[in-house]
């Protein structure tokens, strides 16, 4: 053994749970959160010492991650760039900067490969011998792929209209791939109820403990890009949330070990499609109702109901953060600007956080002159884009005046 797990404890209850056993939910149907022994930690390792750590992806941090050595599955990922929107930012008078995390340089091409890749990787290190997963696309893929590399059989299950080079890329890295005629709950439900009589361990969102982990990285290497300074605020695409809670976690550690001083304010994007979270935290409740009949163009946001529901309104209150909502015309409008202005292609999960700041701008929720990071979760190439109609016929004249 050579990490630094302490135990896993209920995030509602703080029931402790042994860290050696395989486990989904706690007993009350809650997420598992991993506790590490950070005055531990604390005399093996300074943030000084980290830069001398010679690996470029996330597995730098092992000394905050659950997985023992020989355990480790690697598709060879690495630490996504932050690109500045200079163009966009002049284009709306902002004095900030704007900086986008660009998860699209990760295997499959989306930040699902973070929480997927420790998933797996805890699978192998407990034993586990197939796994399954409802997916409106990228999480899918990531399963399948990190599967594929660890010998771990894998079937997952798509709404039916999930798109379809998601779907393809699926089933081209070795997945049984099931379409199904409902939402991604209702592929949750299929996972859920199939465990008992097909044995596999369901890696739904938040319903097992590790790929939180896995996103948590994502606000480690935020920490260390900026010399543990960090931003003003995060926007982050939000459906089941995963990525936004592991942050917010990583933050909270890195507090406690002495490494950073402030936590930047966190803003959950949904669509005004599909909003549960909006709608809670903006009615101060704790957990979020079913959203009935979810529709938005940034599908990896369509999640009508989020098991960790209370874990992200939690940490939007905690950080003075927000939630705000955006139209697909909003989405798709801001998605070809980005990529026209500093050529930078997102997804439209990604599109929907630069539409949010700037609504929030207009709202006075942000300052024009904060330091804002958005996160593009996902290579714009995987999404249906705008089809080229102009044509030239080679063996007419052409005419050069339209040029």
């Amino acid at each position: 053994m050579d990490t630094y797990v302490s135990h896993l404890e209920c995030s509602l209850t703080g029931e402790k749970y042994n860290k050696n056993e395989i486990h989904n939910l706690s007993k009350v149907g809650k997420p598992l959160l991993v506790v590490y022994n950070l005055d531990k930690i604390k005399k093996i390792i300074s943030k000084e010492e980290l830069h001398k750590i010679n690996y470029n992806g996330f597995w730098k941090y092992s000394f905050l991650l659950p997985v023992d050595r020989d355990f480790r599955i690697s598709l060879n990922e690495i630490l996504t760039p932050l690109v500045n929107l200079e163009n966009v930012k002049k284009s709306i008078n902002s004095s900030g900067d704007i900086f986008v995390k660009d998860e699209s340089y990760l295997p499959t091409s989306s930040f699902k490969a973070r929480g997927l890749c420790l998933a797996v990787s805890m699978a192998k290190q407990l034993g586990i011998k197939h796994m399954a997963i409802p997916t409106n696309g990228n999480a899918g893929a990531a399963l399948a792929a990190y599967c594929a590399r660890a010998n771990i059989k894998c079937t997952v299950f798509c709404p039916e209209d999930t798109p379809e080079i998601n779907i393809r890329e699926i089933n081209a890295l070795g997945a049984e791939t099931y379409l199904v005629n409902g939402f991604i709950n209702d592929c949750g439900k299929i996972v859920f109820d199939g465990k008992e009589e097909t044995g596999w361990f369901d890696v739904s969102t938040l319903k097992e403990p590790y790929r939180i982990e896995g996103k948590k990285t994502m606000g480690l290497e935020l920490a260390e890009q900026f010399n543990w300074e960090l931003p003003d605020v995060i926007f982050y695409p939000t459906g089941g949330g995963t990525g936004l809670i592991g942050m917010w976690k990583a933050f909270n550690e890195l507090e406690e070990l002495g490494w950073i001083s402030r936590k930047p304010r966190m803003v959950a994007v949904q669509s005004d499609g599909c909003a549960p979270i909006y709608k809670a935290w903006k009615e101060n409740k704790e957990f979020a109702d079913l959203w009935e009949d979810p529709k938005t163009v940034a599908s990896g946001i369509r999640v009508p109901i989020a098991v960790g529901d209370f874990l992200i309104i939690r940490a939007l209150n905690e950080s003075n953060g927000f939630s705000i909502t955006v139209s697909d015309d909003e989405i798709l409008n801001d998605r070809d600007f980005i990529s026209k202005q500093d050529g930078l292609l997102m997804c439209p999960e990604g599109a929907a956080t630069f539409s949010a700041l700037k609504k929030a701008i207009k709202q006075g929720l942000v300052s024009n002159n904060e330091k804002v990071v958005l996160f593009n979760c996902a290579s714009g190439l995987k999404y249906p884009l705008s089809d080229v109609k102009s044509y030239i016929d080679k063996n007419k004249k052409v005419d050069y005046s339209k040029f």
